[in-house]
């Protein structure tokens, strides 16, 4: 139903990590209001994709999630990290993208350490030794080479982006090279992917259960899901992730 997000991303805060030994392009100052704009010219279309989602979501995905938060701490943590392992090296390659050296630096480290160390990425070694993880797409990419959001598009099962994003998740789908490897990789890779909807499925509740209780529920989950990525693409071109609050919708 919802983009599949971090509650750190669902409330606009990543974790911040100034690594050296790196050269990057020098950050701007992001300490302001993210501004989106909205052009949703197929909304009965979209509102039609989201009745379905809605269902898909109701009946399926926010139960599975539910349930997983039943499960004790542990496993949803290694869950969690063993899906943000299987995602780095598409972070690690869209860091590069962006020109952002120490970013790169970061996620690469945590691949190494956390495979090797962290039990194939179930143990988030690199965390405990002051490598935090965060989150680049190419969706972002494409924000910060300047590439329009473009009309808001609701994907099946997948929820509400935009045009741009939603060729970047496309593009995520093949740029991903773990699996080219082996069967048991792509394997690996298929249960990581799975397991990472459900725990970020999971994670998004609190937010997601007031949204799509809005009297219009439609609008307020592509509002906020159009801030959320506008705040994310904002944070790509500065370098760095916001850590101050507040938006306005143009």
């Amino acid at each position: 139903m919802p983009t599949p997000v971090s509650v750190r991303t669902m409330i606009l805060a990543l974790t911040l990590f100034t690594a050296g030994g790196c050269s990057q392009r020098s950050p701007a100052s992001i300490c302001g209001p993210a501004t989106y704009q909205i052009s949703d010219p197929v909304e009965p279309v979209n509102r039609a994709v989201f009745a379905f989602n809605r269902g898909f979501d109701d009946y399926l995905m926010a139960p599975a999630a539910r349930g997983y938060q039943a499960l004790p701490g542990f496993t949803r943590q290694g869950v969690h990290n063993f899906s943000a392992n299987f995602g780095e090296p598409v972070v690690f390659v869209n860091d590069l993208l962006q020109g952002n050296g120490q970013w790169a630096m970061t996620s690469l480290a945590r691949f190494i350490f956390n495979t090797t160390f962290g039990v194939a990425g179930l143990i988030d070694v690199s965390g405990e030794m002051g490598l935090p993880r965060h989150t680049s797409d190419f969706g972002q990419t494409f924000g910060v080479w300047g590439v329009a959001d473009g009309p808001i598009v609701e994907l099946p099962v997948l929820g509400s982006s935009n045009l741009r994003d939603a060729g970047g998740r496309a593009l995520t789908w093949v740029a991903n090279p773990i699996g080219d490897y082996s069967h048991t990789l792509a394997t690996l890779n298929t249960v990581a992917t799975a397991g990472g909807m459900v725990d970020a499925r999971a994670a998004a509740l609190p937010v997601t259960d007031l949204l799509l209780n809005a009297p219009d529920s439609y609008l307020a989950m592509r509002n906020f899901t159009a801030l959320q990525r506008a705040t994310v693409v904002a944070e790509g071109k500065a370098g760095q992730t916001i850590h101050c609050e507040g938006s306005h919708h143009e």
